[in-house]
């Protein structure tokens, strides 16, 4: 098993070379500040509203090489919060939404299309399935909240058997089916949306950290200085290293396993549909195929980062991999004696109520929390930050996600402390569900304390 910092989507995508670092004082009407899915989208939506802004976009290492390409390459909408947003903002804000969410899909699909860009964009529902009887039904209020909006197609339940016949693994007992998702190559998406900006001259400086957001606008760099009249902070779990974010996020990780190519046991599963798959544990199983007949499978039970920093263990986890993969042949025997080719993991940005946060302090407008959902909705966030960049107010800039009321976690020490233990009860919690005993009061006290809290960790 070759188990690395960037994985395969990366290695499959092809290498690239890497733009030249800025070096000295620079200046721009838009700089923005990391070169991920919504940095890049938000330079995409930067040139659709003003072709002739000078957008100037700097990243720290390469383009797509942090979570944007090591993700699992789920795009999904945000029905998954719809219930959170009722509570939070009321149901046509609610709905709002998740109806953009929807058109974030189909937006990359389109875009895709439309710019030749093979990243494998492959339409099919998103199954969320129990695996244990302490998960069925948990996704009742999902449920409810689709219906209640008017929207019941949106999140329909299923029984044992209509889920097995989509993907017949033994521990499915039942579950929801997600009617708008897709799947793709995370890294071909970032990788080509990196390479249709510089054709369209995109002035795109890698490794090249920013070490501070400047109030009157820009930034400065390890080398210089850039002036910008707006500034775009879009840096996922690295933001937490700026003042004034520090408490709006934490930092946690997650890792894959990938098989060989396994086509005739997609066969013998029935899994020949392209769906996703997400179990309903809080620290969640999450699984899917690719165009060459893999299957890869992830894990979000890795450690808590501190203070956005970012640790070798964030993205090398042996002992989390070695989990991942032992749960991967209990979801599908028939993988026993397969070979797992590739491993890698990285971190993600954990936001208190599991919903992306989009807003402005000054000059400086940002986006984070996307707390593992981010290939979507990061379109989304594009769209709005683009339009907040250039002060254009219209219904994106007016959706629930743009400047919510603030939850913030613990300092640190604190969080790091404290998300430590109740991941390691979560983890436990999990564990003695799946093999059939209720887990201890002491776990179970803490693997609640989030939500007694106000968080909503993942999932």
């Amino acid at each position: 098993m070759r188990h690395t910092r960037h994985g395969w989507w990366l290695e499959e995508a092809g290498a690239v070379t890497p733009t030249r670092p800025l070096e000295g004082d620079a200046s721009a009407d838009v700089v923005i500040v990391g070169g991920g899915y919504l940095g890049l989208w938000t330079a995409w939506h930067l040139l659709a509203l003003e072709p002739e802004a000078d957008v100037l976009v700097l990243e720290a290492e390469i383009c797509g090489h942090g979570p944007s390409g090591r993700n699992g390459g789920f795009c999904e909408t945000l029905w998954g919060d719809a219930a959170t947003l009722r509570e939070r903002a009321g149901d046509a804000a609610a709905l709002a939404v998740c109806r953009a969410s929807e058109e974030a899909v189909r937006g990359i699909g389109a875009w895709c299309e439309e710019n030749d860009v093979d990243a494998w964009f492959r339409e099919a529902p998103m199954l969320r399935v129990a695996t244990t009887e302490s998960q069925l039904g948990s996704w009742a209020d999902t449920v409810r909240a689709a219906a209640e909006l008017g929207a019941p197609e949106e999140v329909v339940e299923l029984g044992a058997d209509e889920v097995r016949a989509r993907c017949d693994s033994p521990l499915f007992l039942g579950g929801v089916a997600y009617r708008l998702n897709a799947t793709v190559q995370p890294a071909r998406l970032a990788l080509g949306l990196r390479e249709k900006l510089l054709a369209r001259g995109v002035r795109i400086h890698e490794r090249t950290e920013v070490t501070k957001l400047l109030r009157e606008g820009g930034v400065e760099t390890r080398a210089g200085r850039v002036r910008a009249s707006a500034t775009v902070l879009a840096a996922n779990s690295a933001t937490a290293r700026f003042p004034g974010y520090r408490l709006s996020l934490a930092v946690a990780s997650s890792h894959i396993v990938l098989t060989e190519p396994v086509p005739e046991v997609l066969e013998e599963l029935g899994w020949t549909g392209g769906e996703a798959i997400v179990d309903s544990r809080t620290l969640v199983h999450y699984t899917r195929t690719t165009a060459d007949g893999r299957i890869a499978f992830g894990w979000g039970g890795g450690a808590m980062g501190l203070d956005g920093r970012l640790s070798r263990r964030l993205e090398l986890d042996p002992e989390v991999v070695a989990r991942t993969q032992s749960s991967l042949t209990r979801f599908f025997p028939q993988l026993r004696g397969r070979a797992v080719t590739h491993a890698w993991g990285g971190p993600i940005d954990v936001s208190p109520t599991h919903l992306p946060i989009f807003g402005s302090r000054g000059r400086v407008h940002h986006g984070f929390g996307f707390t593992g959902n981010g290939v979507g909705p990061s379109y989304l966030g594009g769209e709005i930050l683009a339009r907040l960049a250039l002060d254009r107010r219209d219904e994106r800039t007016r959706l629930a996600l743009v400047d919510p009321p603030r939850t913030l976690f613990p300092p640190e020490p604190l969080r790091y402390v404290g998300g430590s233990l109740i991941r390691r009860a979560l983890v436990a919690k999990d564990a003695a569900e799946d093999a059939g005993r209720a887990p201890g009061r002491l776990t179970e006290l803490v693997a609640t304390l989030p939500r007694r809290l106000g968080l909503r960790l993942p999932r």
